[in-house]
This record gives structure tokens, C-alpha cells and sequence, in this order.
């Protein structure tokens, strides 16, 4: 028996408009919606994935691709349909024990922003050398260091690069436990006001 979300699936043509509805709902401007188009459009987009429930996208994030350092990736957006944010989605379940001492551990596997950062982290994870080839040698995030940090990204890992946004909210997700010196240059639909 599955618990919570379904498992994650790649973006493909025929999900874009539900793509672009989720971030239309789940942000309060239509900058992440056009992000994501552009990201398209140039190329710059490396992978996009869903996390789907009962039919419906419940979950989202996108990886783009740095014009700098080479191999490198930026996750963003990430988004999370409003109503099941916060493990909302297990309060509503009639299948499941809410009010306990075990509450947490109900709630935990419906919050689909948490899936979907548990996943890639396990990415970082993998032992077989084939697969760990094909990911970004960095993934790098802008956001919470407190929600991001518990996903294996690293703010103090981030303090030695050189970024157009404030390093106390720049993480990176990568493989060893090196602080590496680098110019972060994001993809061209960050800085054309997207």
C-alpha cells in the first residue's frame, strides 16, 4: 500500500499546462509560471519533475542549467498545491490517525515538498558510478536554510561562492564535504525578469 504521494515522474509536453496552473495557485505572481517557460524556451531546463496524487499534480520542482560553473544546477521553482501544503493532505484523510502523539509520523510522507527533496537528495546517495554521471556535479537552491538544510544542502558548504543573491540563503547539494570557490552565474531567465 502506497502512503502518501504517488512517486515522482518526469515533466513531459502534455503536463505543462497542469505545471503552469500549480505555480499559478501556488505563488502570488505569475513569475514562476513565466520562469519555467523561459527556462524552456532557452534550453536551460535540465529536468523537471512531478509528484502527482488521485490524479492531480500535487507537487513540482524544476532543475535548470548554470551558465556557470560548468555541470552545476539551480533548483527552482519548487512549488506544492496550496491545499497540501504543511502534510494538509493527511489531516483530510480519513485513513489516517491525526490528534496522537504520532501525528508527525502520519503527516510526514504527505508532504510532497519533502518527498521530493528526500528524493533528490538519495540521488547524491547512489553508489553506481554510471547514474551518479548523469547528475549535476552541484545543485544549488535560494530559499530557507532551516527547511533546505534538513535535505542535505548546505549553507556553510555555499559561503565561499560569488552569487548575485545573498549567500545566507544560497545552499548547495553535492557529493564530499569540500567549500568550493565559484561565480554562480544563473541561467539567463533569472536575470530577464521572468
Amino acid at each position: 500500500m502506497v502512503v502518501g504521494p504517488d512517486f515522482s515522474s518526469s515533466v513531459k509536453e502534455e503536463h505543462f499546462d497542469e505545471v503552469e496552473a500549480l505555480l499559478l495557485t501556488a505563488f502570488p505572481t505569475d513569475a514562476e509560471a513565466r520562469l519555467v517557460r523561459q527556462l524552456r524556451v532557452d534550453g536551460d531546463m535540465l529536468y523537471e519533475c512531478r509528484k502527482p496524487w488521485e490524479g492531480k499534480i500535487g507537487g513540482y520542482c524544476a532543475l535548470s542549467r548554470m551558465q556557470a560553473p560548468e555541470g552545476w544546477a539551480c533548483l527552482a521553482p519548487m512549488a506544492v498545491r496550496p491545499e497540501w501544503q504543511g502534510g494538509r493532505l493527511a489531516e483530510n484523510n480519513p485513513n489516517m490517525e491525526v490528534g496522537g502523539p504520532k501525528d508527525e509520523l502520519f503527516r510526514s510522507p504527505w508532504r510532497f515538498g519533502t518527498r521530493m527533496l528526500q528524493e533528490l537528495e538519495s540521488w547524491y546517495e547512489l553508489r553506481s558510478e554510471r547514474l551518479r554521471k548523469r547528475l549535476p556535479e552541484t545543485i544549488v537552491v535560494l530559499g530557507k536554510p532551516s527547511f533546505y538544510g534538513r535535505y542535505g544542502f548546505s549553507r556553510e558548504r555555499a559561503q565561499k561562492l560569488k552569487s548575485p543573491y545573498p549567500l545566507d540563503y544560497t545552499l548547495i547539494l553535492r557529493r564530499g564535504d569540500d567549500v568550493p570557490e565559484a561565480e554562480l552565474i544563473y541561467p539567463r531567465a533569472f536575470s530577464a525578469g521572468a
